[in-house]
């Protein structure tokens, strides 16, 4: 820079002769004494020392300075300079109201014409009156636990505080400590530590005590206690060198252990500098750099782990690197004074010139961070400067002394150039300009060096550029203004010194060319999930009009606008881009805006989610597992995921919601034997993505045993091939206790030399990978967490190559299997018994075996061992490895509440072995780091004195949310505990609050917790109630099968879009005629058809339960009567009660928003076409629907439904819909029913009208829809058919995602599908279950529903079950031909 320049090419000799001449050294001036940071006693005596030396003859002047500004001490009393400078005190005033001594104070040593220094700053610090906050209280505590006496004084007098016990000194040991609070803990109490106990504090001008508070001990019990900290650690910042406590004391039985882990490593004691003491506090004496960072103490015992954390700071004072140094310099000269330090946290600079702050400006400036350069300088600049360090460890302070030599006159050296002539500006642009001359007329010598001395106008302080060599007639001046006037003149040296100056060239600099500068105010808003809108102002500066805007974004592309503004359309969803704008005018572009950065906005997924898996848990459970959908499919952030699940094949449904990084969930509650499907979709703010396909699981129909390890399996049969043996088996005979697996172990000669786990449901294995013509062993064990079971032993040889071909095997396989090298003589063995260990919610430590090792796993050559991990949240997330030459190692820096999936291998030279059998770890959960988001509040309809809150998870739950708390108030500043509290339990993503006063505002914070404690809160939302309560609306309301309330129209008006016309009611009333016609018809055939019994059917039905009088009979209270459906084992062919049961959502609560008839869109096609199939169709449910929901408003009238067969259908009518969010029914008994007399048929088959509005997309946050149900009066007892479960050996499997099942009985043709049996299939757990019994329906009897397989006695034989499934066909084809009848 110029600076450095000018000083380089000065002649230095010069100033080394001038100074000889001048006779002018630096002055030494330094403190040799500072004062320092002190603590004040109320009436005493104080003393802030400070002393300066100096060699000047003139006396050095010490002033003191007090928070900034010199004290006037002439005519103090209290207050006196001692004659070396010190500040002394006789009397220290301070009190509640005046505190005249407190503050900073700085001493400024000054010597007369020569300049100022400034000394360190200190702090005078006065002790208080002691105070109390808490004191001792009475306590008690089991003998061997530990117990903390409280006593908290004011924070500066905690070195004064000591404790007594029974007004006796108490002396402090491993055991008794005082903690940095001044508390008292006793750890491993023993009987001994009874007594009265108090604080004392003393030595500081007044001595108090606190109350007296007793100790009791008790023996201990041998009772459980809860494992709790009675105190934690708490983040403290310590200075370099000193030492600190980290408190940790916890209580509980069993007695809890103590250890202490630094980051992710367990720390370990040290000879005295690193100590636990007092049962569990930490103790670090002399602590350094290397020890700052987080501490977590964590208490075990056998019972349970709990862990609190502490960050320690280590503070560093400033430390110069480099100190400012004297200089000698001539007026006109640019110098820089040099200031580099070093300190944690990084110090803070400033400058200081004889005592005087000095104030960057064009001259003074700040450079290269600390540096201070000082331009064009005068004889004023003249002084001392002070570089002041300062951060929250302290301060220091060093100067440098700057002398201004004038120009000597040598005597009688010799004649000095003239002026330079012809002084001229060559070239003159925006910010700089080429100065040329001509030499002097009387240069006096040869090889003159010339100095440009130049200005701005209106100043005083001059500058000077010296030319590169001797002779040169040219300078170029650089870093001048734009549109400024300079003054230039040049002088002339020689031998014997400088010339005279050529006159004044006063030059302006040219103004810059104006192209346009930025457009101010560029603002980008996504007003759709595909396009922004942007706009920006007209920039302020411009030569000329603006003839156009390029508008450049993400990729690189640009747009021409004439305008100033934008819709730019066709982007991706949820995507961010950056767009900057520049505008162009005649003389070209100009500046360029800064990027703004936008996110177009999300929406609802496009995808389902990926491979749904069910777990049958037990007989009641069975656990969800999923995957995100596609990227590209979610559309923005994943706050939820809502599962639905039914019975097969009823259609009222149950959901249940999850948090949007949760990818399963245990469904329980469930009914034993029984089967359901479940599907699962994504949730956005926007709304529910489409859901998943079906998937069918049967509960166990009783619980398994898990108490003792699997029985052996039944069997073991194997079939070698060339370097393969196919494995298969069948599950243990006992299959009452739960079989979670199978491991084989094979190997030449001895079956210990490899093992794999397989997956309960396999059934066959192969193992490859084996030599040709190898005699193998083979052992099967099944296991569960109690253990592996009695093994099953078989063996093999495999086949030499030459062998004539097996029969059974594949000829493609022989002839198109893929190349294989020969592999290797001594291939690799991997690592076995790979383990994962949970150490934190970051860090998981992996260790594992090798067999190729001696058997003290010593590691003698140059192998290595590959680590590798991931996970599958989210589903793209990349696999991570990493190396280690031991047995074992630590992965840090993972996710909470995050399961992680491990495998190594083990390389040696060239030679490598696949990678080992997986571990599987689950981080540690921590506190949630994020707050709740999109938060939002609204007003209830028609209450507004209540409010609805609602919100989504925290984006870093890192772990299972538990609750939240709703914190609201009028006054957006009150501090925390002003706040009205409102907790939420569980997992509720929406609360109501009400009784709130009108027309007031009040502002909402939301803060999640999770087991490990409660996270940060959102950002307050602001929100005002209405003015007064809503007027009465005129005309009469009605409620809808919805729940919304709605206006009955006047006969005014008829064509309210809201009510029906006239011609609508007729439409409805001709429909209830011809329903009621159509369903007794369809009741008069079943009463007649019913009639047709066999003889050995009503022997068989002679010994169930009756009813003389058509009544029937349910388990259970009859206030509990619930109508069996009528079933034909098949999804279409259903009908369902006509009652419903209102209850609120089970995941939200209420949320006044009503659909209005706008939301709504037909869900099936052929509804559209059909009006009176249109206002006829509605959803049903009776009383095993626990929160019914319709989507369709008011717009549908409440009838029966009617039955059809399912053959009866139009083929083109759609079969599919999204099915409405409803719980599963509560289990009710099995009830028995005489022969349907009422039996109704539905035109439009089994499906019933809910529709995929359930959650309309939408570019906020959506509240979820509230629809109260209409309790239907009445609900019909109908006959259940039940048709046979045959066993099979694997899942249903379904052709057609349309179709899932097709009807036993109504197909006229080869089937197309699948039978759907309820069977357990080969791989449930190894589990086979009773096939369900046929009942015909053609007797009052007692026919199976949901629960037909308990009590069961009667069964078929083979010849009658043939001829019932006939009748049965027969009676469907009957009513098939009457409702398909003209």
């Amino acid at each position: 820079f110029m600076g450095k320049k000018l000083i380089k090419n000065w002649n230095w000799s010069k100033i080394g002769k001038s100074h000889q001449n001048i006779s002018q050294p630096f002055s030494p001036f330094w403190f040799t004494v500072e004062p320092q940071d002190t603590l004040a006693i109320r009436g005493n005596t104080a003393l802030l020392n400070c002393s300066a030396h100096s060699d000047e003859a003139s006396p050095t002047r010490i002033e003191w300075k007090k928070d900034g500004t010199f004290m006037s001490l002439v005519s103090d009393e209290r207050r006196r300079v001692l004659p070396d400078g010190s500040l002394f005190f006789t009397n220290v005033v301070h009190s509640k109201h005046n505190k005249p001594d407190e503050g900073t104070y700085q001493c400024v040593a000054n010597i007369e014409n020569v300049g100022s220094i400034s000394s360190r700053t200190a702090r005078l610090a006065v002790a208080g009156i002691p105070r109390f906050a808490s004191q001792p209280s009475a306590a008690s505590v089991h003998v061997g636990d530990s117990q903390v006496m409280a006593c908290e004084v004011n924070s500066d007098l905690v070195p004064f505080t000591r404790w007594e016990k029974d007004k006796e000194a108490l002396e402090l040991s491993d055991r008794l400590i005082q903690l940095p609070s001044g508390a008292l803990v006793i750890s491993n109490a023993s009987e001994t530590d009874a007594g009265l106990y108090r604080c004392v504090v003393e030595n500081v001008g007044s001595s108090k005590s606190s109350d007296e508070a007793p100790l009791q001990t008790i023996p201990e019990p041998g009772v459980e206690r809860k494992l709790e900290f009675l105190v934690q650690p708490a983040s403290v910042a310590r200075l370099l060198g000193a030492g600190v406590l980290l408190p940790c004391v916890a209580t509980g039985y069993p007695p809890p252990h103590i250890r202490w882990m630094f980051g992710d490593k367990v720390l370990e004691e040290s000879d005295g500098r690193v100590e636990v003491t007092g049962g569990g506090s930490l103790q670090i004496s002399n602590i350094t750099e290397e020890d700052g960072g987080v501490y977590t103490c964590v208490a075990e015992n056998s019972n349970t782990t709990i862990e609190a954390q502490a960050q320690l700071t280590v503070q560093v004072p400033p430390q110069f690197v480099k100190r400012p140094a004297n200089v000698y310099a001539h007026e006109s000269m640019d110098i820089v004074f040099e200031c580099e330090v070093s300190g944690s946290p990084a110090p803070t600079v400033k400058w200081v010139k004889n005592g005087d702050a000095v104030i960057p400006s064009d001259y003074f400036k700040i450079i290269k961070e600390h540096n201070l350069q000082v331009l064009g300088l005068v004889k004023s600049d003249e002084g001392f400067y002070q570089c002041l360090a300062e951060n929250d460890a302290g301060n220091i302070q060093s100067s440098a002394q700057l002398i201004i030599l004038d120009h000597g006159v040598a005597a009688a050296a010799g004649p000095t150039p003239s002026a330079p002539r012809d002084v001229v500006a060559s070239l003159v642009s925006t910010r700089f300009i080429k100065l040329t001359w001509r030499q002097p007329a009387e240069p006096h010598g040869d090889d003159l060096t010339y100095s440009v001395f130049y200005s701005q106008e209106g100043t005083s302080r001059e500058r000077v550029v010296n030319t590169s060599r001797p002779g040169e007639m040219q300078v170029t001046i650089q870093n001048l203004m734009p549109d400024t006037k300079y003054r230039f003149r040049v002088v002339a040296h020689n031998s014997n010194g400088q010339g005279e100056s050529s006159a004044a060239l006063k030059v302006a600099t040219q103004a810059e060319v104006q192209v346009p500068g930025p457009a101010p105010n560029l603002q980008a808003v996504s007003n759709s999930p595909t396009s922004f809108f942007l706009s920006w102002d007209k920039p302020l500066t411009g030569n000329g009009e603006i003839l156009s805007y390029k508008l450049y974004y993400t990729d690189r592309s640009d747009v021409d606008i004439d305008g100033q503004s934008y819709t730019m359309a066709g982007l991706k969803k949820n995507t961010e881009y950056s767009f900057r704008v520049v505008a162009n005018n005649k003389h070209g572009p100009g500046v360029s805006t800064e990027d703004v950065m936008v996110r177009t906005l999300s929406d609802v997924p496009s995808a389902p989610p990926q491979n749904l898996t069910l777990e049958v848990q037990n007989s009641k459970s069975i656990m969800v597992r999923w995957q995100p959908p596609p990227l590209s499919g979610q559309n923005g952030e994943i706050t939820s995921y809502k599962i639905r699940y039914r019975k097969v094949p009823r259609r009222s449904e149950s959901a249940v919601t999850t948090a949007g990084t949760e990818l399963y969930k245990l469904i329980d509650g469930l009914e034993p034997g029984t089967e359901y499907s479940f599907r699962v979709s994504a949730v956005t703010v926007n709304g529910t993505g489409p859901a998943t396909e079906w998937v069918p699981a049967e509960t166990f129909e009783s619980d398994l045993d898990e108490s003792r390890v699997p029985d052996q399996p039944s069997s073991l049969h194997v079939r070698p091939l060339v370097n393969s043996i196919v494995v298969s088996w069948t599950p243990p005979e006992n299959q009452d206790i739960v079989v979670r697996g199978y491991t084989i172990s094979y190997g030449i000669g001895s079956p210990h030399a490899q093992t794999i786990k397989v997956d309960y449901k396999q059934r066959y294995y192969t193992i490859e990978n084996l030599n040709s013509g190898s005699h193998y062993v083979i052992t099967l064990k099944a296991f569960n967490n109690v253990g592996e079971g009695i093994p099953v032993y078989e063996s093999a040889a495999t086949r030499v190559q030459s062998d004539p071909i097996d029969p059974d095997v594949d000829l493609y396989e022989l002839f198109h299997a893929p190349y294989t090298p020969a592999p290797d003589p001594s291939p690799m063995m991997p690592p076995v018994g790979v383990q994962a260990s949970v150490l934190s919610h970051d860090t998981i430590k992996v260790t594992w075996a090798d067999n190729s090792l001696p058997k003290n796993q010593k590691i003698t050559d140059n192998r290595h061992y590959t680590v590798r991990w991931k996970t599958n949240i989210p589903a793209n997330t990349k696999v991570k490895m990493a190396n280690s030459t031991s047995l074992s190692h630590v992965v840090t820096g993972l996710k909470p509440n995050t399961l992680y999936e491990f495998s190594v291998m083990v390389t040696k030279g060239r030679r490598a072995s696949t990678w080992s059998m997986t571990a599987q770890g689950t981080t540690f959960e921590t506190i949630p780091s994020s707050a709740p988001k999109d938060v939002t509040v609204v007003s209830k309809e028609n209450k507004p004195r209540t409010i609805i809150v609602n919100w989504q998870p925290p984006s870093e739950a890192n772990g299972k949310i538990t609750g939240y708390i709703i914190y609201y108030s009028t006054d957006v500043n009150a501090v925390v505990h002003d706040w009205v509290i409102e907790p939420v339990v569980g997992n509720r993503l929406t609360h109501q609050i009400q009784e709130l006063t009108l027309d007031t505002t009040y502002y909402f914070k939301i803060q999640a917790r999770n087991s490990k404690g409660m996270g940060p809160m959102s950002e307050p939302v602001q929100f005002r109630t209405p003015k007064s309560k809503c007027p009465k609306c005129a005309g009469e309301r009605s409620t809808d099968q919805s729940g919304n309330i709605s206006k009955i129209c006047p006969s005014s008006s008829p064509q309210s879009p809201i009510c029906p016309r006239n011609e609508n009611l007729t439409v409805i009333i001709v429909s209830i005629i011809a329903v009621g016609v159509f369903t007794t018809i369809v009741v008069v055939v079943g009463a007649l058809l019913c009639t047709r019994r066999s003889t050995s059917q009503q022997k068989k039905k002679r010994a169930a339960s009756k009813s003389s009088n058509g009544s029937h009979k349910y388990k259970g209270n009859s206030k509990d009567l619930k109508p069996p459906d009528l079933w034909i084992h098949h999804e279409r062919l259903e009908l369902k009660p006509i009652d419903k049961s209102p209850e609120p959502n089970p995941v939200m609560t209420e949320t006044p928003i009503p659909r209005t008839s706008q939301d709504i869109t037909p869900a099936d096609s052929g509804l559209e076409s059909n009006p009176h199939l249109q206002q006829r169709r509605n959803s049903y449910r009776g009383h095993e629907s626990d929160d019914s929901m319709s989507t369709l408003a008011g717009r549908r009238v409440m009838r029966p439904k009617m039955m059809m067969p399912f053959d009866a259908q139009p083929p083109q009518q759609s079969v599919r819909n999204t099915p409405s969010s409803e719980p599963l029914p509560p289990p009710t008994a099995s009830s028995q029913v005489s022969c349907p007399s009422e039996i109704m048929a539905d035109p439009e088959g089994s499906y019933h009208g809910s529709t995929t509005t359930e959650e309309e997309p939408s570019y906020s946050s959506n509240l979820p829809p509230h629809r109260p149900a209409h309790p239907h009066a009445h609900a019909h007892p109908l006959k259940s058919f039940a048709v046979p479960a045959i066993p099979v050996s694997g899942h249903p499997s379904y052709e057609s995602p349309a179709l899932p099942s097709t009807p036993l009985l109504a197909q006229t043709g080869p089937p197309t599908h699948p039978h759907v049996v309820k069977t357990a299939s080969i791989g449930t757990l190894g589990r086979t279950r009773t096939p369900m019994i046929v009942t015909v329906p053609n007797a009052p009897d007692v026919p199976e529903t949901s629960k037909m397989l308990e009590d069961v006695d009667s069964s078929y034989e083979p010849d009658e079950l043939t001829e019932e499934m006939a009748h049965l066909e027969g009676l469907m084809k009957d009513l098939n031909a009457i409702t398909t009848a003209p």
